[in-house]
């Protein structure tokens, strides 16, 4: 990835660990919320970005622009593939270090345009952790995984704890997360 303003990380930073109860390489990650804009299945206009865990320290999401997508005629929204990243990478933070974390800064760089009706392939990948701070960052092909690149972007993501959720989020919708966390036999996770 060509960085979108200096060097990355900007920051010495020490090696990210992977959880060990991280998912397998090969993986599909089912929504980690059903109400999720990003991933969930319950939400008609969201992203519905479907991702598996690749080797190492990233993970492999697609997303395909619909109709709803669109910012210009027939083109993908630039906030909309803005948010598709910070899904993308969230995931990545979420699955491999199976820490609560929230975006503290995301960066995109928009080499081409997205039509509607392609599919984008972000690659993201775990870039290392500095303290509270997790460095990761993303190229995002089009239609194919080894597709040109439409769409770089890095983030920082801060870890938190459960109370940064339990003090700002919505208490009926975490009540739904650990409802839908019960029925599926999952271990409680925050993915941001």
């Amino acid at each position: 990835m060509s960085p979108v303003s200096g060097p990355w990380p900007p920051v010495p930073v020490e090696p990210p660990e992977i959880h060990p109860k991280a998912p397998a390489p090969g993986t599909e990650l089912g929504a980690h919320f059903a109400e999720c804009f990003g991933c969930g299945d319950e939400v008609d206009d969201g992203l519905h970005l479907r991702s598996a865990i690749g080797e190492g320290y990233t993970v492999h999401s697609k997303f395909t622009v619909t109709a709803a997508h669109q910012g210009a005629p027939g083109l993908a929204h630039g906030g909309l593939l803005a948010c598709a990243f910070d899904e993308a990478l969230g995931s990545t933070v979420g699955n491999l270090l199976h820490r609560p974390a929230v975006t503290g800064k995301l960066e995109t760089d928009f080499r081409r345009p997205v039509p509607v009706g392609s599919t984008l392939y972000i690659e993201a990948r775990l870039d290392g952790v500095a303290g509270r701070k997790i460095y990761v960052s993303a190229d995002g092909h089009l239609d194919a995984a080894d597709g040109p690149v439409a769409v770089n972007a890095r983030a920082v993501f801060i870890a938190v704890g459960f109370e940064h959720f339990s003090t700002h989020g919505d208490p009926q919708a975490l009540e739904k997360l650990a409802e839908q966390h019960r029925r599926n036999k999952r271990e409680w996770d925050i993915n941001p």
